[in-house]
């Protein structure tokens, strides 16, 4: 995992040691790229997470010096990327935590639904266990937050 949202937003280098990603506007970039991982995300999409339905005048340069300073702090982990259609982690998704508990949720309960409880246990247990806090904990106030906590509180 290099990855997190299910806590306080983070990444960490190959050898564990956490990565400082920066303020909370680089940390709120960073989930919603997380959150698309390998995906293109438009920079209006971005836009809106950061600053909600009132962005203040200059975001699309503000979103450019945040993604500038993210590029930096995570330069060792992985690239971010853009073309016309936005951009993008250039990770797969099982390098997020919340993927990888999506991943490992879903496998969980159709096995669970198969009857193969004991497995279904194991992978349940190993989605529970990447939740190291409130998804978001850091960043409870960015607009995009609310829907996608309740989202995952849910799944949870």
């Amino acid at each position: 995992m290099r990855f997190g949202v299910l806590g306080a937003v983070a990444a960490w280098a190959p050898d564990g040691t956490q990565v400082a990603v920066g303020g909370p506007r680089s940390r709120t970039l960073l989930a919603l790229l997380a959150l698309e991982a390998g995906r293109f995300v438009p920079a209006d999409r971005l836009i809106d997470g950061m600053y909600g339905e009132y962005p203040p005048d200059g975001a699309a340069n503000a979103l450019q010096s945040q993604v500038s300073r993210l590029r930096t702090a995570v330069k060792e982990l992985a690239p971010v990327e853009f073309t016309a259609a936005g951009y993008r982690l250039a990770v797969g998704p099982d390098e997020v935590d919340v993927h990888a508990f999506e991943r490992l949720a879903r496998e969980g309960r159709a096995l669970l639904k198969n009857g193969d409880a004991a497995r279904a246990a194991e992978l349940l247990g190993d989605a529970l266990a990447l939740w190291r806090g409130p998804a978001f904990s850091d960043l409870a106030d960015a607009p995009f937050a609310a829907a996608q906590v309740a989202r995952l509180d849910e799944l949870r």
